[in-house]
């Protein structure tokens, strides 16, 4: 039997190995499990210092067995007579003496099998027994068991069911079954950056001897990892441009009209950003572009001018929205930005205007059927809606742009589903108000061109944010008589939870905390305290993503209209939603919110002429990485600056995101902050390999991973 990286583990592996890995890791084939990296390793210098455990800790030790005592004891059972029973208590110590007992029950084989000077891997919870440390019944593995006796020992991610070293075990018999193994890099690439072949960068990273060694391996594993991903991205890009679209050129009677209404001068960056798009929609290829901006940039109204020019030629363009609140508030923000422009079809319009429809999967029957035919005929230029858009049953006359706000979002079916209700490829915006930082642009949204807005438009004001401490009286009495102060001065504000709420209540006040770790506040909790207490007599309202789509609408309208002084809501506010007169903002248990999400909460004040104030109430304290996070997001407006931030400190699956998850189960070693070089690096490489040989013809072995990841997740790749 040939032996190979496809070989699955049931053929070289028992049975119970291979369930575990199976049902812990899902891990089917040699490949998986090779691919399944240590994330740490431990060796001489590196090991627990034995006298700085914490107790609840979980942890992985690497130490020597000083001595092994078996003690009889009799356990207590209430009312039964109990036989006696053993405990062994084992004693290990570190390189510099320290020591830590564990502990085994009725387990005596044990006593011969934890010798006096065995060194081994002993992985448990610390616990605490009359006043010493110690772990109970942890797992163990020793060296001599795995016949090495120098190196680094690797510590893989692992399971209460399947810890690091039965990992560890399964890896090395494994290794030994694949001596040689093809090298799928180019090898005019490999031999000119002077990366190790795939077998031994393998077998290096597993079993590791030095941390030279283990760089040279890492290095060479994370450039295949950035040179197949590049290359996906350059393929898709070079694709796309074979690929016919219809031309809508540019101007047109729709949009010079809206153009000579507009009340202001656009910002220099919409007008080049603008001009950008304008010229790719007039090409007979599909546009494939992601505009980013920084909150209130103005990233709608460059939207809206790429729709019309559209529509002037006689297409449609689609908004796709995440949620029906903010696919309701583009409905609005646009249909008002149009004026009659919006009236296509109605007595007294212009001749040029168009209907502007919008589609939420909350809609009846009755309000779909005209939206529908209004769809089919091309009546309705402008459609706006959620994923209803995607339903069997609404079809094009001629869909000629999609708009997709907010695309980490939408799953890779739902993009590609729009995308079907084209009779030709349509050009493709991609809208998103979370500033993404130059490698995850690079590396997730490679096959789109990028424009940046990161100028604000004439009138918005800035927002002042402050960090309170949620356990100071005074300064939370303070933070409620703000928001009344702007209320008293005709202004409106927001207060966002974390939670929305459900039947288990929680006696926290607004205004302190007992000490006791408690559960996030929630807005059914929060508005009901508020009507009672520090914001009593003002008008209050509470919108989140549990309510039916009419009481959602019904909120957001009467908050636009005034008729709300303070919305008390979940992040459903998050993204899009626009109120002018909105001032104010509190963000109850700030802590748990990520620094984008922060950043784009408050982006929902000071978008008229008064100043923005935000105020990010949280327990944490002085000196921790979560209220460092939240003096971060007070010091700067600069959204670009905290994206770079938010991913020093998030994990690099979380940046790619669920709809990536074809990048995320092939990019297992490259950091998207610290490897910023090979990624750079090889988005050249692929460009150069794309450019000499399209389809890869003379690298068979490197175009199957190339196709393997296309493939992975149903083209995730593909954004349109």
């Amino acid at each position: 039997m040939t032996i190979g990286l496809e070989t699955r583990l049931r053929e070289v592996l028992d049975k119970k190995s291979v369930e575990k890995l199976g049902e812990e890791l899902d891990l089917d084939t040699i490949g998986d499990l090779l691919g399944h990296y240590p994330f740490r390793y431990i060796g001489q210098g590196e090991r627990p210092d034995l006298g700085r455990l914490a107790i609840g800790e979980e942890v992985t030790v690497f130490a020597e067995v000083r001595a092994a005592v078996a003690r009889k004891y009799q356990p207590k059972r209430p009312g039964k007579k109990a036989r006696r029973a053993e405990r062994l208590e084992v004693v290990i110590a570190d390189e510099d003496g320290r020591t830590l007992t564990l502990v085994y029950f009725n387990q005596p084989w044990l006593k011969e099998h934890l010798t006096a000077g065995k060194q081994g891997l002993f992985v448990g919870k610390v616990g605490q027994f009359n006043g010493r440390l110690q772990l109970n019944s942890p797992q163990h593995f020793l060296v001599d068991e795995w016949n090495v006796t120098s190196g680094l020992l690797p510590v893989y991610p692992g399971t209460a069911e399947l810890p690091s070293w039965k990992i560890m075990k399964a890896v090395h018999t494994v290794l030994g079954l694949v001596p040689g193994l093809a090298d799928p890099l180019p090898r005019e690439i490999r031999s000119r950056l002077g990366l190790l072949g795939y077998g031994e960068a393998l077998r290096r990273i597993h079993r590791p001897e030095t941390h030279e060694v283990l760089g040279a391996a890492k290095k060479r594993l994370k450039w295949q990892e950035a040179l197949v991903l590049q290359t996906v991205l350059v393929r898709r890009k070079a694709e796309s441009l074979a690929e016919a679209a219809t031309p809508y050129p540019a101007g047109g009677a729709i949009l010079d009209a809206f153009d000579a209404r507009l009340p202001f001068d656009l910002t220099a960056g919409q007008r080049r950003v603008g001009a950008e798009i304008a010229a790719e929609i007039a090409q007979p290829h599909p546009m494939h572009r992601l505009l980013q901006g920084d909150v209130g940039s103005g990233k709608t109204l460059v939207a809206l001018r790429a729709m019309l020019q559209v529509v002037a030629h006689g297409g449609q363009a689609a908004l796709l929205a995440p949620t029906e609140v903010l696919a309701a508030q583009h409905h609005r923000s646009i249909a008002e930005m149009l004026g009659d422009l919006a009236n296509g079809g109605q007595l007294g319009a212009p001749p040029e205007a168009t209907q502007v429809v919008l589609l939420t999967g909350s809609a009846t029957a009755a309000q779909r059927r005209p939206v529908l035919d209004a769809v089919r005929t091309g009546a309705a230029g402008i459609v706006i809606g959620t994923h209803a858009l995607l339903y069997d049953g609404v079809d094009f006359a001629d869909l000629g742009l999609a708009v997709v706000d907010e695309q980490h979002r939408f799953g890779v079916e739902q993009r590609d589903a729009l995308r079907a209700k084209a009779q030709r490829p349509p050009h493709t915006l991609v809208m998103t108000a979370t500033p993404i930082p130059r490698t995850v642009a690079m590396t997730v949204y490679g096959d789109l061109e990028t424009s940046r807005l990161t100028e604000l438009p004439a009138g918005r004001t800035p927002i002042a944010t402050h960090v309170v401490p949620y356990t100071d009286q005074r300064w939370m009495q303070r933070t409620w008589a703000r928001l009344r102060e702007e209320v008293a001065a005709g202004r409106q504000a927001y207060v966002v939870c974390p939670r929305v709420g459900d039947d288990q209540k929680n006696d926290d006040d607004l205004g302190g905390a007992d000490g006791d770790k408690r559960p996030p506040l929630a807005v059914t909790d929060v508005i009901e305290q508020l009507r009672g207490g520090p914001l009593q007599g003002l008008r209050l309202g509470l919108l989140h993503g549990r309510l039916d789509a009419d009481e959602k609408d019904r909120v957001m309208r009467a908050y636009a209209a005034g008729e709300i002084d303070v919305l008390v809501a979940t992040t459903v506010i998050e993204v899009g939603v626009n109120v002018p007169n909105a001032t104010a903002m509190v963000v109850l248990d700030a802590e748990r919110f990520g620094i984008s999400q922060l950043h784009q909460l408050r982006g929902r004040v000071g978008r008229g002429a008064h100043p923005g104030l935000c105020l990010l109430v949280s327990e944490a304290a002085e000196g921790s990485s979560s209220r460092e996070r939240l003096d971060a997001v007070a010091s700067t407006t600069d959204g670009f600056a905290l994206a770079e931030l938010d991913l020093e400190q998030r994990r690099e699956g979380d940046v790619l995101g669920a709809a990536q998850s074809g990048v995320k189960s092939h990019v297992k070693l490259l950091s998207l902050l610290k490897d910023a070089d090979i990624i750079e690096e090889a988005r050249a490489e692929a460009a150069a390999l794309i450019g000499a040989d399209p389809d890869l013809r003379g690298e068979p072995a490197f175009a199957a991973l190339v196709d393997d990841l296309a493939a992975d997740r149903g083209e995730f790749l593909e954004k349109g």
